[in-house]
This record gives C-alpha cells, sequence and structure tokens, in this order.
C-alpha cells in the first residue's frame, strides 16, 4: 500500500468520525454554529482527498453536501431533521467506500447509483461524470488541486494562483509544447502531470496525440499566470488559492501534528517485549542481591543501590512505553454507528445509539482486537434485547429503543459497558433452555443462582434464539465474546433486568506489558495469579470451614462462599494447616473460595503464552520467569474452578 494511501486511509476515516460527531451535535442542537462549520471543513477536506483516487461518485457526493452546508452556514438556516438524516447517510457511504477502497484498491461497482441517489435526496440531480471526463467540465478540480499541493500550500507565505491546463487532444499536429507552456508560467512553485483518463496500453499508444493533463500552483499574480497561456485560452482554467482557504485545521493542529511521529505497530510491540525483559532481568537482580548478602555485606549493599536504580529507570521506561502504547478507542469503534443503523434498519428496529467515552485511551493490542467482541454484544441486543416498536408500544416504552456504550477508566482497568433498554434477559428462560439444550440438567439448572444462569449465554453453542437469522442463532457469538475479552486478560459482567434491559462490561487492563501476580504456593510449589482474578485475599481458622452437602464452605461478609483446595484441584494432596489461607475469584458469577498453602510475594511479569503440552493443560493460562530464574505457571482461575 503505497503512502500516499495509507495516509488518506488514516486521515479520511478521522474526518468521518468527526463528521459524524458534528451530526450528532447538531441534531441536538440545530444552532450549533460551531459544529456547522465543523462539518463544513469536515466535508471539504474529505471532498479534496478523495480526489486524489477513484472516487468521482465520494467526490460528486460532497461537492453537492458541501455546497448545502456552505448555504445553511451563509443564511444561517438550520439544519432540518431529514436534512441532518441524508447528510449522515452520506457519511456512511463515503465510510464504506474508504473501507472498500482499503479492501479492494477501488469502491463497488453501486456507487455510482448510490451517490446519485443520495444528491437527489440533497436536492441536486446531475449525473455523476467520470472522473476522467474532463473535456465536459469536470467541476472539482481545484479542491483535488489542493489536496495534491497541500504541503506547498500550507508552506507558503502568501496567497498562490492555481492552473489547470487541458491541451487538445491534437496540440502537436499545431506545434504545441504543452510542458513547456507550462514550465513558462512565472514563479512556479510545484507542477504535476496526470492522466486525461486512463493511460493506454503500449500498443495502442497514439505518440502523435496529447494525453495528459497538467496542474500547478504559482506565486505569481493571476493576471501574469494567464498571460503565460495567452495562445490556448480555451484550454486552461485559473483560480485565485489564498493560504487561509486551503487550511483545513488550526494553528493548534498544525503544530501538534509537526510534533506527531507516526511508528510502525510492530515496533511497538517489539518495544514492549523487552520492557518486559527487562522487568524480569530486574527481578532476577533482587535474587543475586539476596544471595550476595549471605557472601558479602558490602557486595550486597552495592547491588542493592544499583537496583534501586535500575528498578527506578525501568519503572519509567515501563510508563513511558505504556503511555506511547495507548491509542484512543475512537477509531476501532468508528465504524459501529454505521453498523447500528444499518443493522437496525434491516431489522425494522428504530434505535438511538450514543457512545461516551470512546475518546479513552487504551493499549494499542486492545483496541486492536476490541471491536469484534463489542460488535457481537451490539448485534444480541439489536437483534434479542430490543423489542420491535409494537411491542415497545405495548409495554409503555418509546418506539424508539435505546442502545449505548460508555467508556471509564477505573484505577487500572478499562470499563467498556454496553447497555440496551429492552426486554433483558429472564434466568428462568436461561435455565430451562439450557435443559433444553443439554448444556445442563434439570438439577444443576435448580442449583444455579440468577447470576450464574445469565453466566450461560456464554455457554459455547448456547442460544435462546427461536429462530436462525443473518444476525444470530446460530449459538456463535457470546462465547467468542468472552474467549476474545479473556485473551486479552479481561472479564466479562453481565447485569439485567427483566423488562428493563441488559448491561454487558467488558473489563480490561489499562497496562498489557506486563502483569501484576500474586506468587502462591501449593504444598511445595509455587503458582502465578493474576491479581485481576482475585477479588480479595482472607485468613480463617480452618475450624470455620465446614461441611456443605458434598462439598465445604466458609462464611465471609455475612456470604456463604464454597472452598475448594488448590493442592487438590492440581492434583496433589489436600492442605492441613490450621490457618487457612484464601484467595477469593468468581466464577460463573458467583464467588469461590480458593485455599492455598501460603501467599509467597508479588511481582510484575512478562507472562507468554502456553505452547506445546502446557498448552493442553486446563487451567494453565501462561508462563513466567521467577527472580531466581525458574519457571512460574501463571493459573486461569475461572477455568481451573469452572
Amino acid at each position: 500500500m503505497d503512502e500516499l494511501l495509507t495516509q488518506f486511509l488514516i486521515e479520511g476515516r478521522d474526518l468521518v468520525a468527526g463528521a459524524e460527531a458534528d451530526l450528532g451535535r447538531l441534531a441536538r442542537d440545530p444552532g450549533d454554529t460551531a459544529a456547522l462549520d465543523s462539518l463544513f471543513r469536515a466535508f471539504h477536506t474529505l471532498k479534496g482527498s478523495v480526489g486524489l483516487f477513484d472516487m468521482a461518485p465520494a467526490e460528486a457526493l460532497l461537492h453537492r453536501a458541501e455546497d448545502d452546508l456552505g448555504a445553511a452556514r451563509k443564511t444561517g438556516t438550520p439544519l432540518t431533521a431529514d436534512r441532518i438524516d441524508t447528510l449522515l447517510a452520506s457519511v456512511d457511504a463515503v465510510d464504506r467506500w474508504i473501507d472498500e477502497l482499503e479492501r479492494d484498491g477501488r469502491i463497488g461497482a453501486d456507487a455510482t447509483d448510490r451517490a446519485e441517489r443520495l444528491i437527489a435526496r440533497l436536492g441536486g440531480g446531475e449525473a455523476i461524470q467520470a472522473e476522467h471526463a474532463v473535456e465536459q467540465g469536470y467541476p472539482n478540480w481545484l479542491a483535488s488541486l489542493q489536496a495534491r499541493f497541500s504541503l506547498r500550500i500550507a508552506a507558503a507565505e502568501g496567497a498562490l494562483i492555481a492552473f489547470r491546463y487541458t491541451p487538445d487532444a491534437d496540440c502537436f499536429f499545431r506545434g504545441d509544447d504543452p510542458l513547456a507552456l507550462a514550465a513558462a508560467v512565472p514563479d512556479l512553485v510545484d507542477i504535476a502531470i496526470l492522466p486525461r483518463g486512463d493511460w493506454p496500453a503500449l500498443d495502442h499508444w497514439d505518440p502523435f496525440r496529447c494525453h495528459a493533463i497538467i496542474e500547478g500552483i504559482s506565486a505569481a499574480p493571476i493576471d501574469a499566470v494567464r498571460t503565460a497561456f495567452r495562445l490556448v485560452p480555451d484550454q486552461i482554467a485559473v483560480a485565485a488559492l489564498p493560504v487561509a482557504q486551503a487550511d483545513t485545521g488550526s494553528a493548534t493542529d498544525r503544530g501538534d501534528g509537526a510534533r506527531l511521529v507516526r511508528v510502525e505497530g510492530a515496533r511497538l510491540d517489539a518495544l514492549a517485549a523487552d520492557v518486559g525483559e527487562l522487568v524480569v532481568a530486574a527481578n532476577g537482580l533482587s535474587h543475586a542481591t539476596r544471595l550476595a548478602e549471605r557472601l558479602d555485606p558490602d557486595l550486597a549493599s552495592t547491588l542493592r543501590a544499583v537496583q534501586g536504580d535500575i528498578d527506578r529507570i525501568s519503572g519509567r521506561l515501563h510508563q513511558a512505553v505504556a503511555a506511547v502504547r495507548r491509542v484512543s478507542l475512537a477509531a476501532s469503534l468508528r465504524r459501529l454507528p454505521r453498523l447500528v443503523r444499518e443493522i437496525a434498519d434491516s431489522l425494522g428496529k428504530p434505535v438511538h445509539f450514543a457512545m461516551r467515552g470512546e475518546s479513552t485511551e487504551v493499549d494499542k493490542a486492545i483496541a486492536e482486537n476490541l471491536f469484534e467482541p463489542v460488535l457481537h454484544i451490539v448485534r444480541n441486543a439489536l437483534d434479542h434485547g430490543l423489542e420491535s416498536p409494537v411491542q415497545r408500544r405495548a409495554a409503555g416504552k418509546p418506539e424508539k429503543g435505546h442502545i449505548a456504550i460508555d467508556v471509564i477508566r477505573q484505577g487500572d482497568e478499562v470499563v467498556v459497558g454496553i447497555s440496551d433498554d429492552g426486554v433483558g434477559i429472564d434466568p428462568d428462560a436461561m435455565r430451562a433452555s439450557a435443559v433444553a439444550r443439554g448444556t445442563i440438567d434439570a438439577a444443576q439448572a435448580a442449583a444455579l443462582s440468577d447470576a450464574q444462569a445469565l453466566r450461560l449465554i456464554f455457554a459455547a453453542g448456547f442460544s435462546t434464539a427461536a429462530e436462525i437469522t443473518d444476525l444470530s442463532g446460530r449459538g456463535v457469538g457470546m462465547d467468542a465474546v468472552q474467549n476474545a475479552v479473556e485473551r486479552l486478560r479481561g472479564r466479562v459482567v453481565i447485569e439485567s433486568r427483566v423488562g428493563e434491559g441488559t448491561r454487558i462490561e467488558l473489563r480490561l487492563p489499562l497496562d498489557a506489558i506486563t502483569t501484576r501476580l500474586l506468587v502462591v504456593r501449593a504444598g511445595e510449589d509455587r503458582y502465578g495469579v493474576r491479581f485481576d482474578q482475585i477479588v480479595e485475599t482472607a485468613r480463617i481458622d480452618a475450624r470455620d470451614i465446614m461441611t456443605v452437602g458434598t462439598g465445604v464452605a466458609c462464611v465471609l461478609r455475612e456470604r456463604t462462599v464454597p472452598v475448594l483446595d488448590l493442592s487438590t484441584l492440581l492434583g496433589g494432596a489436600e492442605t492441613a494447616d490450621d490457618t487457612a489461607r484464601l484467595l477469593l475469584t468468581e466464577s460463573a458469577g458467583e464467588q469461590v473460595a480458593i485455599r492455598v498453602t501460603a501467599f509467597d510475594m508479588q511481582m510484575d511479569a512478562l507472562v507468554r503464552q502456553t505452547e506445546g503440552l502446557l498448552a493442553a493443560l486446563p487451567g494453565v493460562a501462561g508462563t513466567a520467569l521467577l527472580d531466581d530464574g525458574g519457571v512460574l505457571l501463571v493459573l486461569d482461575l475461572p477455568e481451573l474452578v469452572g
């Protein structure tokens, strides 16, 4: 992918997201002139950018929309709701065409028809001409030129003149030299030679016909530029181009851009891996210091001082790299509004969709992998959660459903919440469906709490859909959500009220470089447990653990909690100390206490994925290196106790 296209894909999507946000502001307050001005600039800049590629339908649509917005700015007339909907549909179309350009190298064959329908809705009926139809007066050359020479224009200190020279195809027979004419323009700043259409194949090339168009910019007065083309006045278009007119952002934006450096994601990943290795090495120095204390106290004192410096520096480096890896979630979630509108239209369910906090920054690994699980949840909310307009009226609800995504930072976690105001999830219906599908038997279903019953939606192959649709009902989706979130070292929390709606939270770590572990002992062996899987730790008298049915339990914070022994779970002998040391974790929405032999230490570690034989072991999430060089198995508590 060439550099120009890569830059366009990034900036084009940013402009689309900005236009959607501006339209949302105008929908809430049609008199918001700042939003209207921002929307006009977004359309204007997009129009110039798409002109660099084979996207004539997009350019024509954006040109018509820009005219519409320009008239609204000039007259001060607020945009109507229908106008806003049409402009939003136009933005959606451009967004889709950008995706098609990236995926296929061109926009879809239906682009012209779609653009013409939207232009008609905006009040324009002219047909879209092919991009190479310059002889018929292709109208948007100036915007394309501005985008093509944007860097030169931005660097100019005064006004510039733009020209577009379309030599007659038979100009060579008259002795014209188009390139010499263009080169003779005084104070020429830049020039570009463009094809009149597709360059002919070499076998069909006619050397006696001119196939080129010449565009350029000059710092000379407009009359001087016209004079240079005085012999071909019918083949030249000239326009004044003040520097301010070419500005696509504020001075602050340009200043920020000058300080930005784009770095390949792979380089950041490699840097993060090196930081993780540095943390492991620093842990090893701690072990070396303890060994030195027994051999040479003076050497141990020196090592402790060095260790302190290394810990401090590695800590700062860790924080700096983690900060560099953080990116806004807006780019990952930007397609959701369009997809929600399309899905809602296909289902005949009007919906108000809102996103809040999408600019929250997360680690790039999370940003790159979050879209699919969120989309699964939103699809389920639209298909299963929201009622039809008729059902909502009967339930005393507004016809238009509501789906919201809010992103907030809580401590060392980022919480992505997806909520709807639909029918909610009935725990009894979940139990009945699970029994009918053979997921669990009737006795197991009866023993489930409501919270545990809700989590049945994450069982592989589980579905409550009455029929299979294009969106859901195939038993694929919510288990994929949980698996994807767990791969990101996160967890899923679900709450629902029948008749009121459902909220699903994806709780993800803020830092994806190293993992905070609690090292525990089961007998003589040590294991690592992720802090985000620990609700709390507790020490109680072993006599307070009582037999309940076929298992054992204790009372913590006035709640009866089942107790499992880690040594037993791992195939060892049961722990028999007088003091019971407990790790509280959550499994299927309920708290479970895991008894360990001892709490050892806390550490930041680089957790590696398991491979080979270890990958087949249940309840093992990865491995980490201890400060003495030993390998630590990192447990996945929910899987181990589930």
